[in-house]
């Protein structure tokens, strides 16, 4: 899906950044066209850009207000305005469906890794089981990380595990834990309080500083769980397989 400037909204954000609207709804197509713009900026950022930060449904860019006007010589958020909008029109006519990497998560699910899937399972009328089944057996999108370093917002699961989020957020989390809340499921990098229903844990780090590139997940990536047994999670060496 080609990207359009003229369905692209722009609107400040402080007095340093600017926010770029691509759509109105957690949809695919409108990841594909984030995805895109985020690209372009990795290889293509003007003078005076600091970062962007992606979103489900829009971008928002920060800047160096100082340097972006020329020292003092110009508006910096007309100026940033300017430069967006003429890479949309660079963007118009390329193609926003990028490819990205399928990548497995090993989860071991219920007991202690997962004490929430007994409630999960009896709000959604399913047997443990399948709970495990159906959310494995799905393939899921990354729409972005964010909340916690690492923290990937996965897309696609499907509707029949839909659960709310506990009243009240537990204080601490394991790290590699794998949560459900509302429509959407998700893993916790670290330890870190929260809300969401606990159905499993994974082996892997999601997130390490040490790393050249620290979160194991970016936005984009495939993500499919794989089931494992609590020997293998115990013993788990093998590094997370990419395709």
């Amino acid at each position: 899906m080609p990207l359009q400037p003229s369905s692209a909204r722009m609107y400040p954000l402080g007095d340093a950044a600017i926010v770029l609207q691509l759509g109105e709804e957690i949809a695919e197509e409108t990841h594909q066209k984030v995805k895109a713009v985020a690209q372009f900026l990795d290889q293509y950022s003007f003078p005076g850009m600091v970062e962007y930060v992606p979103a489900f449904a829009s971008l928002t860019v920060y800047y160096d207000p100082w340097l972006v006007s020329g020292q003092g010589k110009t508006d910096p958020y007309a100026a940033v305005q300017e430069n967006l909008r003429q890479m949309l029109d660079q963007l118009e006519s390329v193609s926003s469906n990028v490819p990205s990497s399928l990548k497995e998560i090993p989860v071991v699910y219920g007991g202690q890794y997962g004490s929430d899937l007994p409630f999960v399972a009896r709000h959604t009328n399913l047997s443990p089981q399948e709970v495990i089944s159906l959310h494995s057996q799905t393939e899921y999108l990354v729409y972005m990380i964010g909340f916690a370093p690492g923290f990937p917002y996965l897309g696609g699961m499907d509707k029949r595990l839909t659960s709310p989020r506990k009243e009240v957020p537990r204080k601490i989390i394991p790290a590699g834990s794998v949560g459900i809340a509302g429509p959407q499921t998700g893993v916790y990098p670290m330890e870190t309080p929260g809300g969401w229903q606990l159905i499993g844990r994974t082996p892997l780090t999601l997130f390490d500083p040490e790393r050249e590139s620290p979160s194991l997940l970016q936005m984009g990536d495939r993500v499919r769980f794989v089931p494992i047994s609590e020997e293998e999670y115990l013993n788990w060496e093998e590094p997370m397989h990419v395709y």
